[in-house]
């Protein structure tokens, strides 16, 4: 984002305000779509482009001076909706590359990869989007941006990031025709003649094959 855009946010941060709520609002909106499994050919690139969206918009919540909510103690914005048929919505719809291995905190030294689901990023991304959005729909707009940048910088920040490493591995795997690792739940069948190397390789490119054609996504 150039400085006059930086500038004006500062000047203008109302209108800085209806833009990251319409960011928000649009992720929400376009991830909620694509949960409902009607276009399955077109789940992951239209999910590695609307996360690529939003985090956009959080990084310009993350270069903005730190807000400041009006009141002292978080209003209440009443009970949080619960996100579990969309979790499972997307975990049934990524079901062959749901599961992803991700590192936490890449300047923490020596931290182990871990075990993470685009379906569980993608659900806690749009709880701490809709908190916000909450307070910014009952005219909190301080509060609103305030809990969206702390969010962003304490979580749904990373967690859209990995998501979008996951999802854009995806698609480089797929399209470039590079073998990938084994995947729980995705049956394969594989030569046996081959040697162990030959085996995992064949193996990975049998999976590439496989979730191209439902996911979306087309090989070279």
């Amino acid at each position: 984002m150039s400085d006059a855009t930086l500038h004006q946010s500062d000047q203008d941060p109302d209108s800085f305000a209806v833009q990251i709520a319409d960011s928000v609002e649009s992720f929400i909106v376009a991830v909620t779509e694509v949960a409902k499994g009607d276009e399955p050919a077109s789940a992951v690139p239209f999910l590695l482009l609307e996360v690529s969206q939003l985090l956009l918009a959080g990084g310009r919540l993350g270069a903005h001076e730190d807000f400041v909510p009006d009141e002292r103690y978080e209003p209440d914005t009443g009970p949080e909706p619960d996100l579990d048929e969309l979790r499972e919505r997307f975990a049934q719809l990524l079901k062959p590359v749901d599961v992803y291995s991700e590192v936490f905190d890449p300047y923490e030294p020596r931290k182990a990869p871990v075990a993470s689901r685009i379906s569980d990023d993608l659900a806690d991304i749009v709880t701490d989007l809709r908190h916000g959005l909450a307070h910014y729909r009952e005219g909190r707009v301080s509060e609103a941006l305030w809990w969206w940048q702390f969010s962003y910088l304490s979580n749904w920040g990373t967690t859209a990031s990995a998501a979008l490493r996951a999802l854009q591995s995806l698609v480089a795997h797929v399209r470039l025709d590079q073998p990938l690792g084994e995947l729980d739940g995705l049956d394969t069948d594989t030569d046996a003649s081959l040697d162990d190397g030959e085996l995992e390789e064949e193996a990975g490119r049998v999976m590439v094959a496989e979730i191209a054609e439902p996911l979306g996504l087309r090989t070279v």
